[in-house]
């Protein structure tokens, strides 16, 4: 019965004279998710309100999947449209709502009428009693709870009638593309992904980085970042997957640097790589799923000296949670399956036994001084080599 779906947001309705390009990049994600959804949409923006038309058959699941993945949409209402032909039409479309939606269940409910129309012949108050009479008197299980009620039944009075009792929740945040684009350093493990969901729910485009270290690390380790990026993309919108082949960097780090400072120092240098891709990408800063004293590279001291190579701002919107609000989300958004497939990336390749956990910057500089001789030419060549994989 259903054949359009009002949208409700949140945040944006308090942006003022700006809301309207909020509303535009809202319509559009909207629109993009649709376009795999079998069936007819158009989306239309009226007066505060976004609503999903469809044309003829459509899969209702579908689309209301793809709704609960973009960001920006509070509620998803599945609604009833009808011609304002005079009170008693309506009455009927009403009574006829609750019979089809409710059938015989013994329900408590409330009706609330809004009128956008102001020319309509009955007050909205009018409207609440009258149509609460005529549903006591077609629905003998249904009663009255103005106070609690198990159902809101909500009827909008515009150009068009709007017939509404359910909310499905949406995922809120800001429509992607409203914030600037940052660039995420992206590894096969759990928190990563999660740190990307975060910040792209914020209304920041993604793109990113993966360090692949061949023959350490398989075409499998590879091809699940590529799952797991997709994985993102399905709430995110598109990303730009860069694959950089860091083999030659780690081995020199190893041969050259003492092994306790590995992971600082490769972390130091990922960094730089990830800044020099979200340059060229337009970005304007990181993204990481580092959380304090997760691992011996996310400590304090170890953040303050792998930050120092940064001249963009580096976010971490995990910093503060512990694996298991980590690991939640990574459920509810669908990449725990596959970040706990058993395929090692070059972090885990390459971790010391005994990793420094409160690293001294002046050491670690100097200890990069070993490494001038040719790290120059290998962080070029791993730029300039890069597989660049577009992940729709």
């Amino acid at each position: 019965m259903f054949k359009a779906f009002l949208i409700k947001y949140a945040e944006i309705g308090i942006k003022g004279k700006n809301r309207h390009i909020f509303e535009e990049a809202l319509c559009r994600r909207m629109r993009h998710a649709l376009a795999e959804v079998e069936g007819t949409f158009s989306v239309t923006r009226e007066m505060g309100r976004i609503y999903v038309l469809t044309d003829g058959a459509f899969d209702y699941d579908g689309a209301v999947e793809a709704l609960r993945r973009v960001f920006g949409i509070a509620g998803i209402c599945p609604v009833v449209i009808a011609e304002d032909t005079g009170f008693e039409d309506l009455a009927k479309a009403v009574v006829d709502y609750v019979k089809e939606v409710y059938g015989g269940q013994e329900k408590t409910f409330k009706v609330c009428a809004r009128r956008a129309k102001k020319t309509y012949p009955m007050s909205s108050m009018e409207l609440n009693s009258e149509l609460g009479g005529r549903i006591l008197d077609a629905c003998p299980n249904m009663k009255v709870d103005v106070h609690d009620p198990d159902v809101y039944l909500n009827v909008e009075i515009r150009q068009s009638i709007y017939l509404y009792s359910e909310t499905i929740p949406g995922p809120g945040g800001m429509p992607v593309g409203t914030n600037g684009q940052a660039m995420l350093l992206l590894s096969g493990g759990i928190d990563s992904p999660v740190a990307g969901y975060m910040i792209a729910k914020r209304g920041v485009k993604i793109d990113a980085v993966y360090f692949h270290a061949p023959p350490y690390t398989s075409e499998r380790a590879k091809q699940k970042v590529v799952d797991l990026a997709r994985q993102v993309a399905r709430y995110s919108g598109p990303i730009r997957l860069h694959v950089v082949n860091f083999t030659e960097i780690q081995l020199y780090i190893y041969e050259k640097c003492p092994h306790d400072e590995l992971t600082i120092i490769m972390r130091r240098y990922m960094m730089k790589l990830a800044e020099m891709f979200a340059r060229q990408d337009g970005c304007l800063g990181l993204i990481t799923g580092e959380s304090i004293g997760q691992v011996a590279s996310q400590t304090m001291h170890s953040l303050a000296v792998t930050n120092e190579v940064c001249t963009m701002p580096v976010f971490r919107p995990l910093i503060g949670f512990d694996k298991q609000e980590i690991v939640d989300i990574s459920e509810k958004i669908g990449t725990y399956e596959t970040s706990v497939l058993p395929y090692e990336d070059c972090c885990t390749i390459f971790v010391a036994k005994h990793p420094v956990t409160k690293p001294n910057l002046n050491i670690i500089r100097r200890s990069e001084t070993h490494l001038a001789e040719k790290i120059d030419g290998m962080m070029e060549t791993a730029f300039a080599t890069a597989e660049l994989i577009e992940i729709s």
